[in-house]
């Protein structure tokens, strides 16, 4: 369904940006329907449980990545199990989270949502150190070069990225070369600078029930 994200954001609340510009336009569900979704009129959102706010987070940060549930709870229960030995495991999941390729093709503005990103990625468009690498889960590091295959740059969707790149300021931690329509892995991502609407403890409350 056309709205079947949208509803995503409208049942919890909150703008989560999973359909690219239509998100910041005036034709956005958030914008022209802020109340949830449903047959029954214009329900409000009422205040959540203990249990609920927990599940309520997950969901936001899960669809913020776009990812299934088992992807997600894989990424939390491996911080979890290293969490006494790290000094912020908020920190630690967000590194994780960032530093998906999939996310990190979306960072570097190469894709207007982590949607459209996940499935370029997975048609083969792009290069980590000059090798196709077409898995989105793949996880990238300091020093690793993304690029856009020269043989996709003729592509419809690919065909004025180097304007949009011109407009475009990528994280701290990323560096673009857009004569080369590439991007180099410079830094670590941080909390601060993803920039997320979720409260992270809450959500390692609810996977250490």
């Amino acid at each position: 369904m056309k709205d079947k994200k949208c509803k995503i954001c409208r049942r919890l609340g909150v703008k989560l940006f999973l359909k690219g510009e239509r998100c910041f336009s005036p034709k956005c569900p958030m914008i022209k329907r802020p109340y949830l979704p449903g047959q029954k009129g214009k329900r409000k959102h009422r205040g959540f449980s203990e249990y609920g706010k927990e599940l309520a987070e997950k969901q936001k940060l899960k669809n913020w990545y776009n990812l299934k549930e088992r992807q997600f709870r894989k990424y939390v229960r491996e911080v979890l199990a290293k969490r006494e030995k790290v000094e912020d495991a908020g920190a630690l999941l967000i590194r994780k989270l960032e530093s998906r390729l999939d996310n990190v093709v979306f960072r570097m503005g190469f894709a207007d949502s982590r949607i459209q990103a996940k499935q370029i990625v997975s048609h083969g468009h792009f290069l980590v150190n000059g090798r196709k690498i077409d898995i989105p889960s793949c996880q990238v590091k300091k020093g690793d070069k993304i690029s856009l295959k020269t043989s996709s740059r003729k592509k419809v969707i690919f065909q004025n990225l180097p304007a949009t790149l011109k407009k475009y300021k990528p994280p701290s931690w990323i560096q673009i070369n857009i004569e080369k329509l590439e991007g180099e892995i410079i830094g670590q991502s941080s909390l601060e600078e993803a920039g997320l609407p979720v409260e992270i403890s809450t959500i390692f409350e609810f996977y250490s029930r």
